[in-house]
């Protein structure tokens, strides 16, 4: 099977691109705009024309797109998620390779969701921020394109290669500057926040399942469980072996707050810095994985606590 990957280098895609290449059946050609993508080519700014030559050469079987962005304003964000996104398709309705799409999308395309309730595929979406605006843009796209095509809608990723900047990221980090700093009593804010975290080698597999599979339309990827935050700063704690003590403070529920390092232009003593969550899906977040199960057979293997020690190893080596 010849499968073209987009977005090899990112968060998502270098894992992706491990488990495609575990498979001895697959031959992957990896596009994007670094220096060390097989072949390099910007979606956001590229023609489709270019594109449709390159997928009519390569003839894939099956193209998967993890490319896109997390960071910006709306227009580089549209830029990024959502024209990119055109470009696939386009390109794709033009050439004559006839592969099948494996689009990443994510759950803050949903939006907020009621406590307590797990979120279908069926559930309107309703996002909360210009990310999960562009994110649904593009799986409009992709679901009106009438190619065969499919869209993992990916709750929240952890594990290796996580982002500092991310909600535990800014934990981990937080927690190693006590550490290394000998303080005992870590503040941190906004631990009210559930979401349902799996692992970035669990979505992996989930892509790999989905490249093989006929399923169409939307498929959620998540572990069916929402964690309070502050139960994983917990386990973050247990796993980086932090013998001091958490203490929560009051804040906005959706709000991250941790203490700022000195260097990033605060004093010391100062008090701590509040991160908004960056989806724009309020308190509470979990997903409804029974289409994973039935149409991809695929379940969720890694526990949040292997992630998380991933995700501490990281950091512990930062300096």
């Amino acid at each position: 099977m010849r499968v073209l990957l987009i977005g090899a280098n990112g968060y998502l895609g270098r894992y992706v691109a491990d488990r495609l290449l575990a498979d001895p059946a697959v031959q992957l050609t990896a596009l994007g705009r670094g220096d060390d993508a097989d072949v390099r080519f910007d979606l956001a700014t590229g023609s489709p024309g270019a594109l449709t030559r390159f997928l009519d050469a390569v003839h894939p079987g099956v193209v998967v797109n993890c490319a896109g962005t997390t960071r910006g304003g709306a227009r580089e964000l549209t830029r990024h998620n959502t024209v990119a996104v055109a470009t696939i398709c386009e390109s794709l309705r033009r050439s004559g390779c006839g592969a099948r799409l494996v689009h990443l999308g994510c759950a803050s395309e949903y939006g907020p969701s009621q406590p307590g309730s797990s979120t279908a595929e069926d559930a309107v979406p309703r996002p909360g921020g210009p990310y999960g605006v562009s994110k649904l843009a593009a799986t409009e796209l992709v679901l009106g394109s009438g190619l065969d095509a499919v869209v993992l809608r990916v709750f929240s990723p952890v594990g290796p290669g996580t982002p500092a900047g991310s909600p535990l990221g800014r934990l981990a980090e937080a927690m190693r500057r006590a550490m290394q700093s000998g303080d005992n009593e870590l503040k941190l804010g906004g631990l009210g926040v559930q979401r349902d975290f799996v692992d970035v080698r669990d979505v992996a597999r989930a892509v790999h399942a989905a490249s093989l599979s006929a399923a169409q339309g939307v498929v959620n990827i998540g572990t069916g469980r929402a964690v309070r935050l502050r139960e994983a700063a917990s386990v973050l704690a247990r796993v980086a072996g932090f013998g001091g003590s958490l203490h929560e403070l009051d804040s906005p529920p959706a709000r991250l707050v941790i203490p700022a390092p000195a260097s990033e232009g605060h004093a010391v003593g100062a008090p701590p810095t509040a991160y908004p969550y960056p989806d724009g899906c309020g308190t509470w977040q979990q997903a409804d994985v029974r289409t994973a199960r039935d149409r991809l057979g695929w379940r969720p293997r890694i526990g949040l606590e292997e992630s998380l020690a991933d995700i501490w190893m990281e950091a512990a080596c930062r300096i």
